[in-house]
């Protein structure tokens, strides 16, 4: 697991060096109106979110899914990081002015650092933060276009960006579909994680990996959803844990903010099937209340500990992990025991430690 965490560790402070070189020369290499104020403080804005934080998994899993099949250097892997990470800051801008959230990655969403600059113009501040958010979702695709790669390879690479794009937007549509229902079952809530997350999250970057390392994806895809839905789901288990039991100050975002926003995430769908009547017109009053108090979210946060919410949730966390680790242990005769190692280890490493963002 140390290994694991270790290595995950190193593609994130290279890819970092990568990004931040890509946004330098963006402005360079992309044509936009000379006379414009506002495209540069997008670019801007674009820039600083990217670049704040963020555990750069997708990199993580993108890299050791090439080092599956070979260590030698593999083009086209630098450009799919970058789309990778671009495609999730498209997505990071848009969640944020859906969930109306004025904080990402310890500093202001786009949504809010718009608002703050138009407070008068409340159209002007929310159209700027969507196309911000469409600005980075074509970037990615970009990015792959101008990739060091024979053709079909960047074929290939952009038909799994554009299909994981289109199927995460169609994850949030479901989503938004979650939060209208009064407890949605376990089933809904994998699909709503399998769509919104797992897909470009996890399984694309293993599909890019593998592709750039010249593998036949398809021969190998069962397996490679085998092991991704499990590690989403444990992912998104342990955002919701965070989002109620956690701290702003390790999450970067407002505790509560599931509840506020009005989301039966896992956290929040365990609470309402574990408590009875009384319990449950406690959480219904402040679930959906942009206005409720921390001290009602502290009460809250206090009746599901009372109930096991959270020891359920680690348990569920630990859960996913073995099944995704136990998948990964079935692929030592097909690939490299190094990067194996790394994929087995990887769940359980982030599964132990729920509490940290």
């Amino acid at each position: 697991m140390a290994a694991a965490r270790e290595r995950a560790t190193g593609h994130r402070q290279r890819f970092d060096r990568s990004f931040e070189a890509y946004f330098d020369t963006l402005p360079e290499r992309l044509d936009t109106p000379p006379l414009s104020r506002f495209t540069p403080r997008c670019l801007e804005l674009l820039r600083d979110l990217s670049l704040r934080g963020g555990k750069r998994l997708r990199v993580a899993l993108l890299h050791e899914a090439a080092r599956l099949v070979t260590t030698a250097p593999v083009p086209g892997l630098r450009e799919a990081a970058l789309s990778i990470e671009l495609l999730q800051t498209h997505g990071l801008v848009h969640d944020d002015i859906i969930d109306d959230a004025p904080l990402r990655r310890g500093g202001p969403s786009t949504y809010y650092a718009y608002r703050g600059e138009f407070p008068a113009a409340d159209r002007t501040a929310l159209g700027l933060a969507v196309l911000a958010g469409d600005l980075a979702a074509f970037l990615s695709i970009r990015v792959l276009l101008e990739a060091d790669a024979p053709a079909e390879l960047r074929q290939a690479m952009l038909e799994v960006q554009l299909d994981a794009g289109a199927e995460t937007v169609a994850g949030q549509i479901i989503d938004l579909e979650r939060d209208l229902r009064p407890v949605p079952d376990e089933e809904f809530l994998h699909t709503v994680c399998e769509y919104k997350s797992t897909r470009y999250s996890v399984l694309a970057p293993l599909r890019l990996g593998l592709l750039a390392a010249g593998e036949d994806i398809a021969a190998h895809d069962a397996a490679l959803r085998r092991y991704a839905i499990p590690v989403g789901i444990g992912g998104q288990l342990r955002d919701d844990y965070l989002d109620l039991f956690g701290d702003e100050d390790s999450t970067g975002k407002s505790t509560g903010a599931d509840l506020r926003a009005g989301r039966r995430s896992y956290a929040v769908s365990a609470l309402l099937a574990a408590a009875d009547e009384e319990q449950r017109a406690v959480v219904e009053s402040a679930l959906g209340d942009p206005h409720c108090p921390a001290a009602t979210v502290e009460r809250i946060r206090e009746l599901a500990r009372r109930l096991g919410v959270d020891r359920k949730l680690r348990a569920d966390m630990r859960r996913c992990a073995e099944t995704a680790a136990a998948e990964a242990a079935t692929w030592r005769p097909h690939w490299r025991e190094e990067a194996v190692a790394f994929f087995e280890g990887l769940p359980l490493a982030n599964a132990v430690r729920p509490s940290s963002p």
